[in-house]
């Protein structure tokens, strides 16, 4: 079971300090996988996309570890001009996939993307343009493998029948509590596992990772409450017992909910966005917890107790 580490705040909220020390603990622990895109984090103050790779190609630079772990970054969801969003994204045809995959190249340090997401959906653009461009990275060495967020499954379905490159690792939110059926998600782009995607994961040996998986800190920080499309009866009862089987365990929630996805049906790689020490040593703890099939059957039917 692995954790990828989410670097989504490195280089704004996260000063290039703190980002060195918690890459280097991270290596250090084990960690291979870390997640990054070309756009973070231009939404915040200061920002305007790539700091996060760039903090991650200082810290390569400077401690010479490139050949021990495994760098995705994305491309598709990085505003054309400062100040506008993602109504303005890059979008993913051949000269956006292109000019951005240098862009991250130089910014990281490296001379290859271990595996480029596109991050968003861009209907703009035949699926045979976008395929080619990610296949030219490809052939080139410039990139090890592509993935993708954010799509509707039959759009990814689509892509794969276009042959090689396929995307073979699909990045998407999930956690343990669920949010109320057809409710909007109140982060924008943001897609949902759900039951169709997870058959379509297990039937084609797929890779999926999964974003939001502590669901910003609401598990277990007071100050972080459940947004109200995860207020409903069902998930009272999940997080009922997932407080229950993580005092069973001598666990936080947390650590419950990353073991839980590590060790599901299909197995998921959580990404775990961190911006203090003390969250990498509680989501690295996760590693090795193990649930049993009694637990598992207790968090995974709670819903309908």
């Amino acid at each position: 079971m692995e954790i990828a580490l989410g670097a989504m705040l490195f280089g704004t909220r996260v000063d290039e300090e703190a980002s060195f020390a918690i890459l280097d603990r991270f290596v250090e622990a084990g960690g291979t996988m870390i997640d990054t895109a070309n756009n973070y984090a231009f939404w915040l103050e200061g920002g305007r996309g790539g700091e996060s790779e760039t903090v991650i190609g200082r810290w390569l630079a400077s401690r010479g570890l490139r050949d021990r772990v495994f760098i995705g970054t994305k491309v598709g969801a990085q505003p054309k001009t400062p100040g506008t969003g993602l109504e303005n994204a890059e979008g993913l045809s051949e000269k956006a996939i292109r000019t951005a995959a240098e862009g991250s190249l130089r910014r990281l340090g490296t001379d290859h993307i271990d595996l480029y997401w596109a991050h968003f959906e861009d209907r703009s653009v035949a699926l045979e343009e976008t395929m080619g461009a990610f296949g030219d990275l490809v052939r080139e060495g410039a990139v090890g493998r592509v993935g993708v967020s954010n799509h509707a499954v039959w759009r990814v379905e689509r892509a794969r029948a276009l042959g090689e490159p396929r995307y073979d690792d699909l990045q998407y939110r999930y956690s343990y509590l669920l949010p109320q059926p057809g409710v909007k998600l109140p982060e924008n782009g943001h897609h949902h596992v759900d039951e169709e995607l997870l058959d379509y994961v297990r039937a084609e040996g797929m890779r999926l990772w999964v974003y939001n998986a502590l669901l910003a800190g609401s598990y277990t920080r007071p100050d972080k409450p459940l947004h109200w499309a995860y207020e409903h009866p069902s998930n009272e009862r999940r997080l009922a017992a997932l407080r229950s089987v993580a005092d069973e365990l001598g666990a936080t929630p947390n650590q419950v909910v990353l073991a839980w996805l590590m060790g599901g049906d299909p197995p998921m790689i959580p990404i775990v966005g961190v911006s203090a020490m003390a969250q990498l040593e509680e989501a690295l703890g996760a590693a090795d917890l193990a649930l049993d099939a009694e637990l598992r059957e207790r968090l995974d039917t709670a819903a309908s107790a």
